[in-house]
């Protein structure tokens, strides 16, 4: 372990070197970050599952800059050219960026116009230009340097040559290239043009034909709008930064005096930074900016993803779920309380009321036979007329209906994960039942497929691919955990993500129980194939075992600790399902009488809290919603209503709301409420229920803006603003995520 990467870290992160140090420890054992954060407070001092995984992800960037440096050393070794001190330099370069500019004089090269110069022998004449004594004469001192053996034809081509290996020691300045950089990340510019002759295949990124914006401010959305537009042809993106800025810090550090050699030095200076510096900063600063792009549209999509996922469930209830459609008619199935095929059908009610009539009676003697508790349905083509369709019938028992999110339902219901859970079923039914699955538990559903495919993100495709990969999957295991699993009931990709597993573990889990019948203990699990102690020690807190003879094996209470709690029991004198059962016996207990080397307060909180109640549900109740009635489609919307809505993306610029006529609107960031926000985020969240107000619609362009702003009716009738990439009522990226 770097002791010098714990300090660092500690200091980064304002925590103790002793917790990075315990986290670093505790992860390159082989544990999880959800273990940690909920069985190992006493060894981070109670970090969370934020900081831990800030300490995962630094320790991994400072690992890779010390690979780095050790190749950069074994390089300069094999050719020669390290000296102490340069070792030195190497081994205290603070970042990548600084590495790279120690090192850049002494990279191989290809042949470079300075190269060719000092091939010629050109490079003495250049050192006494450099050095710009005002008793040197350059063109007297260039004529020992003319040979036409050496392609050297003039005194001219001399002072050229001369020139040219000036302007490469330039931009491998150390200094130059830092203050430089400094110049384009605090007064760089953006600057994109429309490609000419594409002005209208490219028209969906018209609002940056002509857009220049700075560097320093420029949010993530907008930098991947421009970029996707360079990439795809469309436009022409730079970065420029202030080129009579650039020059006054170039010549401050180069050029000395009003010498003939000053002359010589200022013109290589200039052409130093349009050639080579230049170039090499605006290559550095878009991908510099990509990477905050990326990691900015990630934390979006991450924290888009965690509301998704933990989005209240329904529960175990009688499901009937419908995947809508009109000339094709709509899938029903039948659903137990477990999420099991019971029945499977097709009805068309939108072919006629006659055709309706008899569907009707059709889903009334579904939901009488299979004690039907709920109707999910989704919220595809025909759902809002679906939905009106069966809230017209007169179901018993006040059955709600609820419209599901069923984006990414059809890629499940292709996926062999699907095949493998109904292989006697076509797709039409596999997605009928991922849809009312998704209404019993989001995030047992959801897990299922790739999370890109959701719906949640932004620019998704765009950013580093590996690192969305990583957060998300962080995300998911995150959510996983923190709800628990019932190992009995898991799906194989529901137990995959359970800390200590992996597909393999989980798939194992599942033959086991298949071969061997349901779990009766949490210490079965250690029976099955290849789940050693360690994978046990990960897993065992988060799995569930319903109905077990220990109650603990139902609650979050790790069996490490089962012996703690049968000692409190013990001392009140009662059974473990009793004390977990009675308030008046827990208050009984003296949590420091179990304080001990290994088990600290807060875990023995955290038993208490668990104990009262045992396998708690971190998420909210469900609460059934309802769109308009009457509004179903655009055209039956009007500037100044006020809806209801679920809010189905949040980006950067703003948030979608679903309201029910199969076109997500925009509130725009700047409607999202009467003060000043910088982070849609802080406002709105997934799947959260909103009221909005219909500030325009724009049928042709399929476009919704609404407002969440107080009295924002006042807004009816409001014209659009100037459309811009920052404002504008209508306002939408040029290509929506």
């Amino acid at each position: 372990m770097n002791e010098s990467h714990i300090t660092q870290i500690a200091s980064e992160l304002s925590l103790r070197p002793r917790q990075v140090e315990a986290t670093a420890e505790l992860l390159e054992s082989g544990s999880t970050i959800p273990f940690v954060a909920r069985y190992r407070k006493e060894s981070t001092g109670s970090l969370d599952e934020v900081a831990l995984t800030a300490i995962r992800d630094r320790l991994s960037q400072l690992k890779e800059l010390d690979a780095r440096r050790q190749s950069i050393i074994k390089s300069l070794q094999e050719r020669g050219l390290l000296t102490e001190e340069l070792s030195e330099k190497v081994m205290q370069a603070g970042t990548m960026a600084v590495l790279e500019d120690i090192y850049l004089p002494y990279r191989p090269k290809r042949r470079t116009r300075a190269t060719i110069a000092r091939e010629k022998g050109l490079e003495p004449l250049a050192e006494l230009i450099l050095a710009q004594d005002p008793a040197t004469d350059p063109d007297v001192e260039a004529m020992a340097f003319v040979d036409e053996d050496k392609g050297v034809e003039s005194v001219e081509a001399a002072l050229a040559g001369a020139r040219d290996i000036i302007a490469e020691k330039v931009n491998e300045d150390q200094t130059a290239r830092a203050r430089i950089r400094d110049l384009f990340l605090k007064k760089g510019c953006f600057q994109s043009k429309v490609v000419q002759g594409k002005q209208e295949e490219g028209c969906k990124y018209e609002d940056y034909f002509d857009w220049e914006e700075p560097v320093a401010k420029a949010p993530s959305h907008r930098i991947l709008a421009m970029r996707r537009g360079d990439r795809e042809g469309f436009l022409r993106l730079q970065v420029t930064a202030p080129e009579e800025q650039a020059a006054r810090i170039l010549e401050g550090l180069f050029v000395k005096g009003q010498s003939a050699s000053s002359a010589h030095v200022k013109e290589a200076v200039a052409d130093s930074y349009k050639r080579l510096l230049s170039p090499s900063m605006e290559t550095e600063i878009l991908a510099a900016t990509k990477q905050r792009a990326d990691e900015e549209a990630i934390r979006v999509f991450a924290d888009n993803l965690r509301q998704l996922l933990l989005a209240p469930p329904l529960g175990r209830k009688n499901v009937l779920a419908i995947d809508p459609g009109f000339r094709t008619g709509c899938k029903v199935v039948c659903l137990d309380r477990q999420g099991g095929l019971r029945h499977s059908d097709v009805i068309y009610p939108h072919q006629g009321q006659n055709k309706a009539a008899s569907e009707a009676a059709k889903v009334a003697s579904l939901c009488q036979e299979y004690e039907i508790e709920a109707v999910a349905v989704g919220n595809g083509t025909a759902g809002r007329e679906t939905e009106t369709f069966i809230r017209s019938i007169k179901l018993s028992g006040n059955i709600p209906v609820v419209m599901v999110n069923e984006s990414g339902a059809s890629i499940y219901s292709a996926s062999k994960a699907a095949r493998e859970e109904f292989p006697d079923q076509d797709v039409t039914v596999r997605g009928a039942a991922s849809i009312g699955r998704r209404l019993m538990d989001p995030l047992a559903e959801l897990v299922k497929i790739d999370p890109k495919s959701i719906g949640v993100g932004q620019y998704q495709h765009d950013v580093d691919q590996p690192l969305l990969r990583q957060c998300l999957d962080d995300v998911v295991i995150s959510c996983v955990n923190s709800v628990g699993v019932e190992v009995n009931t898991a799906s194989k990709q529901l137990l995959t993500y359970v800390s200590g597993l992996g597909p393999q573990l989980a798939q194992n889990i599942i033959d086991y129980r298949s071969e061997s019948g349901p779990f009766k203990s949490r210490k079965e699990l250690q029976k099955v194939p290849r789940l050693g102690a360690k994978a046990f020690e990960q897993a065992a807190g988060f799995l569930r075992i319903r109905d077990a003879a220990n109650p603990l094996d139902a609650s979050a209470v790790h069996p490490e600790s089962y012996h703690v709690v049968d000692a409190m029991a013990a001392s009140v004198g009662s059974a473990v399902a009793d004390l977990m059962k009675g308030e008046s016996l827990r208050r009984r207990i003296r949590l420091q009488d179990y304080v001990s080397e290994t088990v600290g307060l807060p875990t023995l909180n955290d038993i208490m809290q668990e104990l009262a109640k045992p396998g708690r549900d971190p998420r909210k109740q469900f609460e059934a919603f309802s769109f308009a009635e009457g509004v179903a489609k655009m055209e039956d919307l009007q500037a100044g209503m006020r809806l209801p809505g679920v809010v189905t993306n949040v980006t950067a610029f703003g948030a979608f709301v679903d309201i029910g006529v199969h076109q997500d609107g925009l509130v725009h960031i700047s409607q999202l409420a009467n003060r000043f926000v910088k982070d849609p985020g802080e406002v709105v969240k997934v799947h959260q229920k909103v009221w909005v107000t219909i500030l325009e619609v724009d049928l042709a362009r399929k476009r919704i803006s609404l407002s969440m702003k107080e009295g924002s009716a006042t807004a009816r009738g409001a014209k659009p603003g100037k459309k811009r990439p920052n404002t504008g009522s209508f306002y939408r990226e040029p290509d929506r995520p």
